[in-house]
């Protein structure tokens, strides 16, 4: 009968969890219970204490100590897990290493492309090979030479759903090759597309590196203009300025 969440984003931050131990241990005043929270948060005390004004009853208190001792087992869980996970990655570090050096990858992004594709990259003829494999390209689906579809094809769901995870994040560094290269195909190709396509550049990077062992080296954001000859440039602009409705006349700028 209070409303907690509405006020703190976290209920299991420290924060929410001293409210919540101070609601088991009998504290029933709205007040004192928002004098708990410690640390920041964006809600005032009086907004805090408007929110725990309820009724909390015996029952209440009963399910609420059984759900924190559930969250408490499934952490304690979990960090055995991360213990064990870290142990067994010890032998991969230099490699872990590596591949965090990606923009978008992690420690944990890192260890889990690792035990998906492995350390020995001779399985896969090229990155192309590997990213078949992976699911990481549109499928073969046409007919009477009419592609049908142009959506992923499957393959491995783990690495897939990491690799997608890595892709937004990295196309939030400013000033990187992938997020110039998201920005550059999603005008043509839509957002899913585009974000699929930085999925599949960011695992022919671990391919390279793992084959390597080097680490990431930017191409930065300006990649793709440094690609194009001058005069396709200066035809794009010119298009650029025609859709706008402006008529523009190119002429060198004499020395």
């Amino acid at each position: 009968n209070i409303k907690l969440d509405s006020v703190i984003s976290d209920i299991m931050g420290v924060a929410g969890r001293a409210i919540l131990g101070g609601l088991i241990a009998g504290e029933r005043d709205p007040e004192r219970l928002a004098a708990l929270a410690k640390t920041p948060i964006k809600a005032t005390k009086a907004q805090l204490a408007a929110a725990l004004t309820g009724r909390v009853r015996e029952n209440h208190v009963i399910l609420l100590r059984l759900h924190l001792e559930q969250i408490a087992a499934l952490e304690g869980a979990i960090a055995t897990i991360d213990q064990e996970v870290e142990k067994k990655s010890a032998p991969f570090r230099q490699l872990i290493d590596i591949l965090d050096s990606i923009p978008g990858i992690g420690p944990l992004a890192a260890s889990i492309l690792l035990s998906e594709i492995g350390t020995d990259m001779s399985r896969f003829p090229s990155h192309a090979h590997l990213i078949s494999w992976a699911g990481m390209c549109p499928r073969n689906d046409e007919s009477a030479g009419k592609r049908r579809s142009t959506r992923m094809r499957k393959g491995a769901p783990w690495l897939k759903t990491v690799l997608i995870q890595c892709a937004w994040a990295a196309i939030k560094q400013k000033g990187c090759y992938f997020q110039a290269q998201y920005r550059r195909l999603k005008a043509r190709r839509g957002a899913k597309k585009a974000i699929g396509a930085v999925a599949a550049s960011l695992l022919t990077c671990a391919y390279h590196m793992i084959s390597n062992g080097t680490y990431y080296e930017d191409l930065g954001a300006d990649h793709f203009e440094k690609r194009q000859s001058e005069g396709r440039q200066i035809k794009k602009l010119v298009e650029r300025f025609a859709a706008l409705g402006y008529d523009v006349e190119i002429k060198p700028i004499t020395a």
